[in-house]
């Protein structure tokens, strides 16, 4: 199962589901950051919570 990460390619953060409430929160390091499981989750996390100037990128775990 494809496992991604989404990171600003400006602060080098990641932005993940807060593993408590399920809501997006920024973590500075890969470690505190939780996976998402789907293309498309990830892609609507990036429209809805992520302004254009972090140049989000998504990250496939499994390609690296």
């Amino acid at each position: 199962m494809p496992r991604y990460v989404i990171q600003s390619a400006f602060t080098g953060a990641f932005l993940s589901p807060d593993p408590d409430d399920g809501q997006p929160r920024w973590a500075l390091l890969l470690r505190d950051a939780c996976t998402v499981d789907d293309m498309e989750t990830a892609v609507e996390m990036i429209a809805d919570h992520v302004d254009p100037f972090h140049r989000a990128q998504i990250v496939d775990l499994e390609e690296i």
